[in-house]
C-alpha cells in the first residue's frame, strides 16, 4: 500500500511527524511525504527538528495571496502529484486549507482520505476562521477519522458521517515523548538547548502565547497580553 502523507504548516509538521516517520518504518507501506510550504521557515523548523525530508514540494505560498487563491494553488498541484503518484491513500492533518485543499482533490480522484485530528468543533463556522469550515469539510471527504479524544468521536458520530471514526490519541504527545527521548539519548544535544534557554532563570515565572490565528490580529494580541 502507497500512503501519501501531505502537511503545509509547523503545527502539522509536529504533530505529523510521529505518524510519517512510524509509516516510514513499516516494510509491507511506501510512505511519500508531500509538503505545500503554507509555512516555509517555520515548516523547515520543524521538520529539521524531527529529521524529515518531503518526497515532493508543492511551494505554493505567494505575497498576498487570497485564501482563495491559495486553495486554488493547492487544488491544481495536488491534483499533479496524485495523478503522478498514484497513492492508495492520503493522510492530511487537522484544520488547514493544506488540508482542505488535498482532500478535496483527493476525494475527486476517489483516492480515500484519513483525517488526522478527526471531530474538532468549536461550534461557530467564524471561529476559528476559516479553520472551524476546513476540519468540517475534511471530515465529510474522509474514509478514516482518527479522533484525538472521546468528545471528537462523539462529534462525529452525532453527524452521522460515511467514514469510520476511532479514537487514536493526539500525535503532538508523541511528537513530545519523541523530543524528550532524543534529548535522553543526546547529551551534547540536551547541553546545547539548555545553553540556548540558560535565561529561563530557575523561579522564573513565565508563559508562552502563540497567537497567529487571524482571530488574534491587532486588538487580539493586545486583548491577550491584557
Amino acid at each position: 500500500m502507497h500512503v501519501l502523507s501531505i502537511f503545509g504548516t509547523r503545527p502539522e509538521a509536529i504533530k505529523m511527524a510521529p505518524l510519517v516517520s512510524a509509516l516510514a518504518a513499516e516494510p509491507q507501506l511506501r510512505s511519500t511525504l508531500c509538503i505545500t510550504g503554507q509555512h516555509r521557515e517555520m515548516l523547515a523548523q520543524a521538520m529539521g527538528l524531527f529529521g524529515l525530508k518531503a518526497d515532493r514540494d508543492l511551494d505554493v505560498m505567494q505575497p498576498d495571496q487570497t485564501l482563495n487563491q491559495l486553495s486554488a494553488r493547492l487544488t491544481m498541484r495536488m491534483d499533479e502529484v496524485l495523478r503522478e503518484l498514484r497513492p492508495d491513500c492520503v493522510l492530511v492533518h487537522g484544520d488547514t486549507t493544506t488540508a482542505a485543499a488535498c482532500a478535496l482533490a483527493a476525494f475527486h480522484l476517489r483516492i480515500p482520505v484519513g483525517h488526522v485530528e478527526a471531530g474538532l468543533r468549536s461550534g461557530d463556522m467564524k471561529a476559528p476562521f476559516p479553520e472551524e469550515m476546513n476540519r468540517r469539510v475534511v471530515d465529510v471527504m474522509s474514509e478514516w477519522m482518527f479522533a484525538p479524544t472521546p468528545a471528537a468521536r462523539d462529534a462525529l458520530r452525532r453527524e452521522h458521517l460515511g467514514g469510520r471514526a476511532w479514537v487514536t490519541g493526539n500525535t503532538v504527545i508523541d511528537a513530545l515523548a519523541a523530543t524528550l527521548a532524543r534529548l535522553d539519548a543526546d547529551p551534547a544535544l540536551a547541553a546545547t538547548v539548555a545553553n540556548r534557554y540558560a535565561w529561563l532563570a530557575p523561579g522564573r515565572r513565565l508563559v508562552l502565547v502563540t497567537g497567529h490565528r487571524r482571530e488574534n490580529f491587532g486588538e487580539g494580541f493586545r486583548n491577550i497580553c491584557a
